[in-house]
């Protein structure tokens, strides 16, 4: 059993990480293609229902990314990903496989979006992932979830 690491962060604070946890992106992400070592966690206290969690660098305390899971919120949400692209996660299946978007959450929550373009792929075994593009006309980069949420917590 590892013991774990100790790992400074800018919306946590200070945490424990087990090794195991570790999700190694090997291109990095979008933009910071030096940034290759993620965890993922929830936070309790601020759990909105939402299923909002955070990508948390472990390279740059600083940079986490808030995600979800992009059926909660496009439920058809079903895109084509070069097989190419996904080389360095290893082999997929339905039982291995996670799908997050970034999610944007200004202080204007009516103006809350995923990016449905840059899909995270993780495969959870290998705890190995990458970071896509896809369809553009297909899915924007800036797609709005308030109402959709809403109408879930309101059950409708």
């Amino acid at each position: 059993m590892d013991a774990g690491m100790k790992v400074l962060t800018k919306v946590f604070g200070e945490i424990e990480l087990a090794e195991d946890k570790v999700i190694t992106f090997e291109n990095g992400i979008i933009g910071y293609p030096q940034l290759t070592r993620f965890a993922l966690l929830h936070d309790e206290e601020k759990g909105n229902g939402a299923g909002i969690r955070w990508l948390q660098s472990l390279d740059e305390p600083a940079f986490a990314m808030p995600v979800m899971d992009p059926l909660e919120v496009a439920p058809d949400y079903d895109p084509v990903v070069e097989d190419e692209w996904m080389r360095g996660v290893g082999k997929l299946t339905p039982e291995n496989l996670l799908v997050l978007v970034t999610a944007y959450i200004p202080s204007e929550l009516e103006r809350m979006s995923v990016n449905l373009q840059g899909p995270i792929i993780v495969n959870v075994e290998e705890r190995k992932a990458c970071q896509v593009i896809v369809d553009m006309e297909k899915y924007p980069v800036k797609f709005p979830i308030y109402e959709i949420l809403r109408k879930r917590k309101a059950g409708e």
